[in-house]
């Protein structure tokens, strides 16, 4: 059993051996792109990025293990790259790190390593899912207001009814400083009675813009 858990790269790597870390990288890819995907919205791109990243860092650690000038090739090649994208969820970024960790260690060999690694961590990520923890219940309004409504406080005792908890996060002035742009984040008591909440809202700001919508994910991010 001990064996198991032993690289399989000697000296030199050959092609079947290069082939089956490969094969194993790319299923640590598949499984954590599935855990990934599990009750949460995700793009496909994402996804399939999460499953050719693990074979992707394998490939080039194979290169650059035991070969300073390759190394220092692929380091050259790799920083002219540029990475710009809007902010991730905390359970983006550790997707990509388990996908990454999972190619590392199919690079040195261990593959029955990197496969458990992949499904353990997997497995906990999918039970997590299902524990309601934190404030993924929160939701986002916005509410415009005209300059002369005394919004603080104005929407306390609605709140009281139909939210369990509010924060005002953001105020800002629009329309040359004639309407103010409230922001709040907000945990509904029934989201069925959304519509209801809503429209008692307008009846105090003058019947002017409100929004209710989920958190901003921005708000999962590092």
């Amino acid at each position: 059993m001990s064996e198991l858990f032993n690289s399989i790269i000697g000296d030199t790597i050959g092609v079947g051996s290069y082939l089956l870390c490969l094969l194993g990288a790319i299923v640590c890819g598949i499984i954590t792109a599935f855990a990934a995907a599990y009750k949460t919205s995700t793009t496909k791109s994402f996804l399939v990025s999460l499953i050719l990243l693990p074979a992707i860092v394998e490939t080039v650690i194979t290169m650059v293990n035991g070969n300073v000038g390759t190394g220092v090739a692929v380091m050259g090649a790799f920083s002219l790259v540029r990475f710009r994208s809007v902010p991730g969820k905390a359970r983006d970024i550790v997707s990509i790190f388990l996908a990454m960790t999972a190619g590392l260690a199919c690079a040195a060999g261990y593959v029955a390593i990197a496969v458990l690694f992949t499904v353990l961590v997997c497995a906990i990520m999918l039970i997590l899912a299902h524990i309601s923890i934190g404030d993924d219940k929160l939701m986002e309004l916005r509410i415009t207001v005209p300059e002369s409504l005394n919004f603080y406080g104005e929407f306390d005792d609605i709140f009281a009814q139909y939210t369990k908890k509010h924060r005002l996060v953001k105020t800002k002035t629009t329309n040359m400083g004639s309407l103010y742009k409230l922001t709040y984040t907000i945990e509904m008591k029934n989201k069925n009675e959304a519509k209801e909440f809503i429209d008692k809202l307008r009846c105090r700001n003058g019947n002017l813009e409100i929004s209710l919508s989920e958190a901003l994910e921005g708000s999962e991010a590092l």
